[in-house]
């Protein structure tokens, strides 16, 4: 397949040749059940399967893909349908949005709010006068302006230089005040967070840095909701292996987290997977502590051009990933081609970003060395997460040659 001309780096933590599993590691850390845990989940879960529109996303599965890569079976979670927005970011920030606005009126009435009275817009007259921001290369912006929208609070979302038009739109169409800030993605969160302080907004972001730890938290345990449905998807059988996108760090983390404290030593080995240009959580395993990537962090995969990892992810990743591979933007667009072909099973289309851990699969799959390394064989269940589908919908179709329409019309 095409995308294993692509020369990939990859970093393995400890071991040469085997990389660590979790069952070396023994049971999932009390101490970091603070940050993810499978209580906090659980009520995660109990929240948004309650709200309008939620609906489990797909478990397909990429037979023949995985007969041609010598694996056992290949899982892929697509995103693109979840509650309209286009990927999984809605289960985080719309999250947050809400468990903030659950605190501001459990204040004001001296009682938690049941979920339906934040719904239907019983305590407007206190969550009308919050506004929440937070800044994005647009996936998360379009769920935290869906979140205040939802429940009825304002959103101002700043978004970076290079953010295409469309996802700024996307952004705008929830009823949100979008701002372009100068500069990279961690040059905007920075700008968010100023005028949040001068303004008196709440800063709902996706990442944590010193002294803002909790809403970050709460973001990162709603996309824990994406990883129960795949596992009750799955039976409640573990994969061997996770390949997963990097960023922040947040979503990896929520995975890692939940399949680590759900499956104990039987957890599977997790492989996170960045772009080149912005792998700042392998050079933060590299260099054995978080570390920062500069520059314009240029990349396709949009939602993964971070520079700068969470500070509450990192422990859990340093911990719970086995290895990190980073990869060319070319290897994303020929994996978001091959899904829509339909020559890894259904046919599916996946934006850049969404594709990006089975880009880093298939990158190891195509090396016999990365193989006996990643303990990838015959017997592998690998699990992969969709996280988004065309959500930059001009992209999509330069790269592909279709619409997400076209690609997935029915028969």
């Amino acid at each position: 397949m095409e995308c294993f001309r692509h020369d990939p780096r990859l970093l393995h933590l400890q071991g040469t040749p085997c990389f660590r599993p979790l069952c070396w590691q023994g049971p999932y850390p009390d101490p970091f059940k603070q940050t993810l845990s499978l209580s906090a989940g659980e009520r995660a879960f109990e929240t948004i399967s309650a709200w309008v529109g939620y609906a489990e996303t797909p478990l397909v599965s990429l037979q023949p893909l995985a007969e041609s890569c010598g694996v056992g079976a290949i899982h892929f979670k697509h995103e693109a349908g979840r509650f309209g927005l286009g990927s999984f970011k809605a289960l985080g920030g719309a999250y947050a949005v809400f468990r903030l606005l659950e605190a501001k009126v459990s204040a004001a009435i001296g009682k938690t709010p049941d979920i339906a009275a934040l719904l239907d817009g019983s305590h407007a007259d206190i969550v009308s006068d919050v506004t929440v921001t937070c800044a994005t290369d647009g996936n998360h912006g379009r769920s935290v302006a869906w979140g205040a929208s939802l429940f009825g609070c304002k959103a101002v979302i700043f978004i970076h230089e290079t953010v295409s038009t469309a996802r700024e739109d996307a952004i705008a169409r929830y009823g949100a005040r979008v701002v372009r800030a100068k500069g990279n993605y961690d040059d905007s969160i920075r700008e968010a967070a100023r005028q949040a302080d001068e303004n008196g907004w709440f800063v709902v972001s996706d990442t944590s840095y010193p002294g803002y730890t909790d809403i970050p938290r709460n973001v990162m345990q709603g996309y824990s909701v994406m990883a129960e449905e795949a596992i009750r998807q799955l039976d409640g059988k573990p994969p061997t292996h996770i390949f997963i996108q990097g960023g922040v760090g947040g979503l990896a983390a929520a995975v890692t987290a939940h399949f680590w404290e759900t499956f104990g030593k039987h957890a599977p080995r997790v492989i996170v997977v960045e772009p080149e240009n912005a792998a700042c959580l392998l050079e933060s395993a590299a260099a054995g502590k978080p570390t920062v990537v500069g520059g314009a962090l240029e990349t396709i995969m949009a939602g993964l051009a971070c520079g700068e990892p969470s500070i509450i992810a990192w422990p859990i990743l340093d911990a719970g990933v086995s290895a990190f591979i980073e990869i060319e933007d070319a290897a994303a667009a020929d994996t978001m081609r091959l899904l829509a072909s339909g020559e890894a099973g259904a046919p599916l289309a996946s934006g850049e970003s969404g594709v990006a851990g089975l880009s880093g699969f298939l990158c190891a799959a195509s090396r016999a060395d990365w193989k006996d390394a990643l303990g990838l064989g015959p017997q592998s269940v690998v699990l992969c997460f969709g996280s988004e589908g065309d959500t930059d919908p001009a992209l999509f179709e330069q790269i592909v040659g279709r619409t997400a329409s076209e690609v997935e019309q029915v028969a």
